[in-house]
């Protein structure tokens, strides 16, 4: 109790630390000195160290199983694996915001410290809207989500971490997911900052590249994580769903990506200064609209930390304010630059341009799916639901000339100089393409045209992306290997899933012991039944043989758990792979009875979509270290 106390005084105390950070970045700002004072760096860090502790006693606590605080006593148990008692400090909302908390004052530090080379007053503005945004989530954890609450009489034991958040995957998704979303509020703060100091320029551009590099890097890994965490631990079967949640986090990363290259254009070019501060400003409010959505209940994920709508409010109130104030900001201090260069039409600034385009495209689609629903709920009362056929009939057809755009426009000059005749010339490559891998649609379904255009797409991304790299291995003609080898991954991602479309096999039937299943080439038998008692669980693991034509034979062991605290039964998926299929089988029992519901799936390429999102990571990884 006492731990929990000292980590509340902490929060205070870093809410004091922050308003009187305001006072003095006033007074630096008004003084003709073109030096910082050492008091902002020194009150900076304090306000990092306090809420870092703060944050080490809620794990403390945690640890501890000290049920004195309410936050421990409602998502932790003494049977719980140390690993999960560390992670269930952030597998609430309590415990989440704090960590959300934690990420601002770091970036918020780290950011005074490596912009030493950056104008004064830019860099005062950038660390006095970041600090006011902390201030705006100190006062919303300790007036409405503390999470250091204190419970008396403490009770003997909690009620234990929600089952399905009991995964090693899970456990690192949000920490990594969270310094994505949290890593776009300076890129926000830096925004507005250059606008008032009429500091929108090459300069500006080449200093804030690296924190949107490093968001999108933590936002690419912690999309992947989740995605791979939903698809082994919940038994879904598949890489993305559409979930509101899983659309919350994609919708900051189109702009992230849409941002990326804008501001390449800005530090090469000169030119698009309005549209790459309102990509910045976008990111943020996204990231934002995702915290609110998946705090305010009126979503329907098993995401959600959907346990008081009152608190999902005061967010709303918080990101309306922001948005309301960033908007204003634009108005009255948005570049009033003339273009300093021409225009190309056949250009490589044209080409990203039109990316730009795609991405906001594929961010309304997402944004209207998710949105739209809870907007006709509140208007009429009426649920509907927008699922996987709304977003892919929508997203799927305008890969094709994105694909095509992303795979000429690099190779493109910055000027028109020859930019015709490089197009004519990547147009017959794909034209060559499309002969050679033309048989492919008189041998598949109709249903898999769209897949095999995409995929055929992917190929010629990835044949131009390994022609650029034996330019940079041979030639030594292109310095950027950090773009060549994000867009590789990127092409690896959509062949891979265009294969998993095309080529994977899915079975839903009821089975007993003893019973059988033939589905083209395989048989699928199951043998029996038995039982294992963990720590902090009860499991029925089921035993299959999967049998192919050649009398191969593959071993699966789905598991039904059942857990105690709290109650709750899930199935565990079991998944054989190789190095192109995933053999991939989930049992659930039949209200009791002999027959288990039995869903098996050979998912093709799952191994590589998995593999695309860190090489798409390491690539950006690789920009941040470039000297």
């Amino acid at each position: 109790m006492i731990l929990g106390q000292i980590g509340f005084l902490l929060l205070v105390s870093s809410l004091i630390f922050s308003i009187y950070l305001i006072y003095l970045i006033y007074f630096n700002y008004k003084s003709v000195s073109d030096i910082i004072s050492i008091k902002i760096y020194t009150f900076t860090f304090l306000q990092l160290i306090t809420i870092l502790f703060s944050f080490f006693f809620l794990i403390f606590s945690f640890v501890n199983s000290d049920f004195s605080l309410v936050s421990v006593y409602q998502n932790s148990h003494t049977t719980k694996p140390l690993f999960y008692k560390i992670s269930g400090t952030w597998g609430n909302h309590e415990g989440s915001l704090l960590l959300w908390l934690l990420v601002l004052s770091l970036f918020s530090f780290f950011f005074l410290i490596q912009s030493r080379n950056d104008l004064k007053k830019y860099r005062l503005l950038t660390i006095l809207f970041q600090n006011l945004i902390i201030i705006g989530f100190l006062v919303f954890i300790i007036k409405t989500s503390n999470p250091f609450l204190s419970l008396y009489p403490v009770p003997l034991e909690g009620l234990g971490l929600n089952p399905i958040l009991q995964d090693p995957a899970l456990a690192i998704h949000p920490p990594i997911l969270y310094l994505g979303y949290v890593g776009s509020s300076i890129v926000f703060s830096s925004a507005l900052a250059a606008m008032i100091e009429k500091y929108v320029n090459k300069i500006w551009a080449s200093s804030i590249k690296i924190w949107i590099m490093i968001s999108w890097i933590f936002l690419t890994i912690g999309i992947m994580l989740g995605s791979f965490w939903a698809y082994y631990e919940l038994g879904w079967g598949g890489f993305w769903f559409w979930d509101p949640v899983e659309n919350v986090s994609l919708m900051p990363w189109l702009t992230l990506t849409a941002l990326l290259h804008s501001i390449i254009i800005l530090e090469k070019r000169e030119t698009f200064h309005s549209w790459t501060l309102i990509l910045a400003i976008i990111s943020f409010t996204l990231s934002m609209n995702g915290t609110f959505l998946v705090r305010s209940g009126i979503l329907n994920s098993i995401h959600t930390f959907a346990n008081d709508p009152a608190r999902g409010l005061y967010i709303l109130i918080f990101l309306s304010i922001l948005a309301f104030f960033s908007l204003i900001i634009f108005y009255l201090f948005q570049p009033e630059k003339k273009e300093t260069t021409r225009f190309f039409l056949f250009s490589r600034e044209t080409s990203i341009l039109i990316n730009n385009w795609f991405m906001i495209f594929f961010l309304v689609v997402v944004l209207i799916g998710t949105i739209y629903p809870l907007i006709l709920e509140i208007l009429n009362n009426s649920k509907i639901s927008v699922g996987p056929p709304f977003f892919n009939i929508l997203v799927i057809p305008f890969l094709i000339p994105f694909l095509i755009f992303m795979s000429i426009g690099p190779r493109m000059n910055w000027i028109n100089t020859e930019n015709k005749s490089i197009i004519k010339k990547k147009l017959l490559h794909l034209l060559v393409i499309i002969i050679i891998f033309s048989p492919m649609f008189f041998y598949f379904d109709k249903k898999n045209i769209l897949s095999l255009s995409i995929f055929i797409l992917g190929i010629f991304l990835l044949l131009s992306l390994l022609n650029e790299l034996k330019e940079f291995f041979i030639k030594s003609k292109i310095r950027n290997i950090s773009k060549i080898i994000s867009h590789l991954g990127f092409a690896i991602l959509i062949i891979s899933i265009s294969l998993n479309n095309i080529f994977s096999i899915e079975i839903d039937t009821n089975l007993k012991v003893g019973d059988s299943y033939k589905f083209k080439k395989y048989e699928l038998v199951f043998q029996n039944i038995s039982g294992k008692v963990e720590k902090n669980y009860n499991s029925v693991i089921g035993k299959f043989i999967l049998k192919d034509i050649k009398n191969d034979i593959i071993y699966l062991n789905p598991e039904i758990r059942i857990y105690e605290n709290p109650p709750m039964i899930t199935s565990e998926a079991s998944i054989k792979n190789n190095f192109f299929y995933d053999n991939y089988i989930t049992m659930s029992n039949i209200q009791g009875g002999e027959y288990y519901n039995i869903r098996f799936q050979k998912k093709f390429m799952m191994l590589w979509i998995w593999i695309s999102a860190l090489v798409m990571a390491f690539g950006g990884l690789l920009r941040v270290f470039k000297k």
